[in-house]
């Protein structure tokens, strides 16, 4: 009989965070990947939009994901294809700017487009299956546990990566630094897909969902379950504002340029920095705390606080505190957006749960255009800043009451 919680299907899961983070950081979207872009296009609304190609084409592909997967037994095997293609992707973008550059960068800047767009379309797909893989392999105490660990291996990976990224900055030429930061980072993100394939002994779902008959009916049967579920409704609404962030944080770095000197290792440092105030909140604060509830709300604080800080930056100092509040507030949101999501889905209807506030709540990816189109059309980061505050504290308010949804919930 299978047994959850298999210590080496935690140390796969913690690896392939741990690599993934590695090779991902390089293209973090708060930092290098809006000078990427602004390297090839120097327009804020540009780097809008592609800050969300990075993590926004999932939206079109996860609820289709799910209308297959309702009926799947096991999904790692289709979990393996997302894999491949996402490495095949992301390994594109580096043989671009390599190959193209700056001879013809409105070529280069489309080419690093449709790998960006291709390696968040397959995420639809690996969320979808991924989730699924974490609530069949850990019990919820476990899986808590586990998560907390492949975000501290995640966020360790992230500082080095930093490290290797201030070098490669400083010691390369644009575009080819950013060429090569891509094309080394494929490999070793591979590394991390190839360990996570081999996780051990995938239990059989005996209590699956009949497929519809097409896929029509499966979006009409899920937006039923919308319509009829207070609580999925307001946590979908609550993590959609949690992408609020995203409306002002691809271009902090940008008002940074603006007012500190920039070198490759003070942007480096940056990346480090968030991602050392994700190991303090995974290793000291999240990890602490089950009632996931609570750690969205607490997230919402944090990240408020990061952009209150913003406000007011006008030093390197200031500026890495807003990075590593914002590194707390990201971690909480990611644990708690999984947990909740999980805890309320019934276990035949999971994937469907997983689809609807996943694909809901992430056209909050696109909150970068807004915020370039704002910044453009107002040319003010207070504003934007601001406007993110607004939106962030509606999230907080939105998600103290969602406690008090499930008790009448589960009431009824």
């Amino acid at each position: 009989m299978y047994k959850q919680d298999n210590p080496i299907n935690n140390y796969k899961n913690v690896a392939h965070a741990f690599f993934l983070s590695l090779a991902i950081t390089i293209a973090e979207p708060s930092t290098i990947l809006p000078l990427i872009i602004e390297h090839f296009s120097n327009s804020a609304f540009i780097v809008g939009i592609f800050v969300s190609l990075l993590r926004g084409g999932a939206i079109l592909t996860q609820l289709y994901a799910a209308f297959h997967a309702q009926s799947y037994k096991k999904v790692l095997p289709y979990l393996k294809k997302v894999f491949f293609f996402r490495w095949l992707s992301w390994f594109s973008i580096g043989l671009s700017i390599y190959f193209i550059g700056d001879a013809n960068k409105t070529l280069t800047l489309v080419l690093i487009g449709l790998g960006l767009f291709g390696f968040s379309l397959s995420a639809g797909f690996g969320a979808i299956y991924f989730k699924e893989l974490q609530a069949k392999l850990f019990s919820k105490a476990y899986r808590g546990k586990t998560m907390a660990n492949r975000q501290v291996a995640g966020s360790i990976a992230s500082i080095i990566s930093g490290g290797v990224a201030g070098y490669v900055l400083s010691n390369f030429e644009a575009p080819l630094n950013y060429a090569y930061l891509f094309l080394v980072s494929s490999f070793i993100m591979g590394i991390g897909f190839f360990i996570f394939a081999t996780i051990d002994d995938e239990p059989s779902k005996e209590n699956v969902q009949e497929k519809e008959k097409n896929f029509a009916l499966f979006v009409k049967n899920a937006f039923d379950i919308l319509k009829n579920d207070k609580r999925l409704q307001q946590q979908t609404l609550a993590i959609f504002l949690s992408f609020a962030c995203y409306l002002s944080i691809p271009f902090v770095i940008l008002e940074a340029k603006s007012s500190v000197a920039l070198t490759g290792w003070i942007l480096g440092g940056f990346i480090m920095v968030q991602m050392l105030g994700s190991i303090v909140g995974s290793s000291l604060l999240w990890r602490r705390i089950s009632n996931y509830e609570n750690m969205l709300s607490l997230s919402f604080l944090f990240m408020i606080a990061a952009f209150s800080v913003a406000l007011f930056a006008n030093s390197s100092y200031m500026y890495a505190l807003v990075f590593f509040l914002y590194g707390i507030a990201l971690d909480g949101f990611g644990n708690s957006g999984m947990n909740l999501i999980i805890e309320i889905a019934p276990e035949e209807k999971r994937p469907i749960y997983t689809a609807v506030q996943t694909n809901l709540s992430s056209f909050g990816l696109f909150f970068p255009v807004l915020g370039g189109f704002l910044l453009k059309s107002f040319e003010s980061y207070t504003f934007i800043y601001l406007v993110t505050i607004v939106l962030l504290f509606g999230g907080f308010i939105i998600s103290l009451g969602l406690k008090k949804i499930e008790g009448k919930r589960n009431a009824n």
